[in-house]
């Protein structure tokens, strides 16, 4: 089996529209939260989100590409023109047929389906439907727009596993190199959920934080009186190499992706097993294609999204793998960015793999009081960064219809 290195990085996020501004902003404990401004929240529960700032798609789009595409799509293309970028690839000099793209978006284009509707009622069901909502709207574009962008030939697909989507395009973009199918795949995620629809759907089930006074420690994993979590929005991008081709070019090589897993909790429509059997098993698969023992692992970021049933599922799941750990530190990045959705697993696995460059754990913030039925032994860093020599990292995602997925980062 080949080997494959991660040797660019992309995002486009609340916290910053490129990884030097969003680290930093995760080092200094930022919220991304606050009121939404895009719509009135006021008839929902819900009425704060993690949005994206300052966004100018002119930066890496062109007018046409725009007009053309749904927000997660303009997302998608900005986040992979910076990973690839990054990268320092020149993709004109290299066969097209060895690059491919597999891409995760969990809804796709909400904010194109509703405002095409929306018309369409309102014009007695007589207006017309633009010759761009289904290309705006279906979820693949944003895959197929990247290699139509940058002229990647190679494997192309989307991949849907609700909030475990990015993880699971990774993961297969991984089993590709590794199998010499592609040499170079740009793999990540992406999502735009901050519509009417989408707050109304989810403040419906009563699965988001309604501390609408205080958006900024809205999102509050482990605390004891988290109450749900806080949409997001954005994009994360990384360019998945062939370990060989990468040295012989002389490629910057963050860090190394060592094992990837899947598992399904088979257990209910919206929540995790209790347990956690599920999601352990997907930890354990992850780290044992990796060769790494559980005792060895430095760094975790969860999936906890500030729910009470989620993340002490999560947490009970890392109790029966790691059997407090004494080497093991766990934080939830969600606390500051929100709950991307679809593209969650991507920007945290860029956080992940910040951590072994940079020899530093990012915090969970917004923890006042620990959940007491929190399983004792489990290292939660709090409220500020930790500093340690991180050698492997892992990033969760799991999502709705019970989709557990798991990448681990080795130390290049």
């Amino acid at each position: 089996m080949k080997r494959v290195a991660i040797t660019g990085l992309g995002t486009v996020n609340p916290l910053g529209n490129d990884v030097n501004t969003f680290w930093d902003n995760i080092l200094n404990g930022k919220s991304g939260a606050g009121t939404v401004t895009r719509f009135d929240p006021s008839p929902f529960r819900t009425h704060i989100a993690c949005e994206v700032k300052g966004f100018e798609p002119e930066k890496y789009l062109d007018r046409n590409e725009i007009k053309r595409s749904d927000l997660f799509t303009q997302y998608a293309l900005y986040s992979a023109a910076q990973a690839l970028e990054d990268s320092g690839l020149d993709v004109k000099k290299l066969d097209p047929f060895d690059i491919g793209v597999i891409w995760g978006v969990g809804q796709g284009g909400m904010e194109t389906f509703e405002n095409e509707v929306e018309g369409f009622v309102k014009g007695n069901y007589v207006s017309r439907f633009s010759p761009f909502f289904i290309p705006r709207l279906i979820v693949n574009m944003a895959s197929g727009m990247i290699s139509m962008k940058f002229g990647l030939q190679g494997i192309n697909y989307t991949t849907v596993s609700a909030c475990a989507t990015a993880n699971t395009a990774l993961m297969d973009a991984f089993n590709y190199i590794r199998l010499g199918k592609a040499k170079i795949i740009v793999a990540g995620g992406s999502e735009a959920p901050i519509t009417p629809a989408s707050i109304g759907g989810f403040s419906a089930m009563k699965a988001m934080s309604t501390r609408n006074e205080d958006a900024a420690t809205a999102s509050r994993p482990f605390d004891v009186n988290r109450d749900g979590f806080v949409m997001g929005e954005g994009a994360g991008a990384l360019i998945l190499e062939d370990y060989d081709h990468a040295i012989a070019r002389g490629a910057k090589i963050y860090a190394e992706l060592a094992g990837a897993a899947m598992t399904a909790d088979a257990y209910h429509m919206t929540s995790p097993h209790p347990e956690g059997i599920g999601a352990a098993k997907a930890m354990q698969l992850a780290l044992e294609e990796a060769g790494i023992a559980p005792s060895e692992l430095d760094y975790l970021n969860l999936h906890a999204t500030s729910t009470p049933v989620g993340d002490i599922a999560e947490l009970n799941a890392v109790n029966r793998l790691f059997n407090g750990s004494a080497n093991l530190w766990v934080s939830a990045t969600k606390s500051m960015t929100g709950h991307l959705l679809g593209a969650a697993g991507a920007i945290e696995a860029i956080l992940a793999i910040k951590s072994i460059t940079e020899n530093t754990i990012p915090a969970t913030i917004n923890v006042e009081q620990l959940d007491p039925t929190i399983p004792a032994g489990i290292n939660i860093v709090v409220n500020k960064p930790l500093q340690k020599t991180v050698n492997t990292a892992m990033s969760n995602a799991f999502g709705f219809g019970g989709h557990n997925a798991s990448v681990v980062f080795r130390r290049f």
